[in-house]
């Protein structure tokens, strides 16, 4: 027998063509979160109660800040969960579904030129850091190679820049298959 299926579902989204590898950066930077929380909580209990602190751990910290958020970009941009206002949208979906339409693929070609550009700004960047063996902290005390981060931000931009290009498609699909759900006949009166 036929398993029960229903009829009123919305019919499942593709997925978007970068979503593994931005969900592998995304869980690279779940990790690195577990991994900075474990070294705090180590900070902690020797500063408190073994009177040795780890050094470094609050400069490198807030130096993956930045990165984490990269790594996570991509699939924000690729689950559809990168912040937006939807009020707006609804209000003109309700007149003109086409206009959300036009501007979903607006927003997502500006989110790739601006994700775009800001891995070009962040690449010299990283590459003189690269080159001229850049560190942070105190040498002798506290050291770590500041190339790593910025790469990270170049690359967290180039895939979200990606995402967004490669999101376009998929917006046009939903809309042609939401045109032709709700008009099954394919054309007018």
């Amino acid at each position: 027998m036929a398993a029960d299926t229903d009829l009123d579902a919305p019919p499942p989204q593709a997925r978007h063509p970068l979503d593994l590898p931005a969900q592998a950066l995304a869980s690279l930077g779940t990790v690195w979160i577990f991994v900075i929380m474990c070294l705090v909580v180590a900070d902690v209990i020797g500063r408190d109660f073994l009177n040795s602190p780890i050094t470094g751990v609050a400069e490198f910290s807030a130096r993956s800040v930045a990165s984490i958020v990269f790594l996570q970009l991509a699939a924000a941009v690729c689950s559809g969960r990168m912040t937006r206002s939807d009020f707006l949208l609804n209000l003109i979906g309700k007149r003109s579904p086409r206009a959300v339409v036009a501007l979903d693929v607006i927003n997502a070609l500006v989110g790739a030129t601006l994700f775009a550009l800001l891995a070009m700004i962040a690449l010299p960047e990283f590459n003189t850091s690269w080159g001229n063996n850049e560190f942070y902290g105190v040498q002798g005390v506290y050291s770590v190679p500041a190339w790593p981060f910025r790469g990270l931000v170049v690359a967290g931009s180039v895939a979200a820049a990606l995402c967004y290009l490669l999101s376009v498609p998929g917006i046009i699909r939903r809309a042609s298959a939401q045109s032709s759900a709700a008009d099954p006949l394919g054309g007018g009166a």
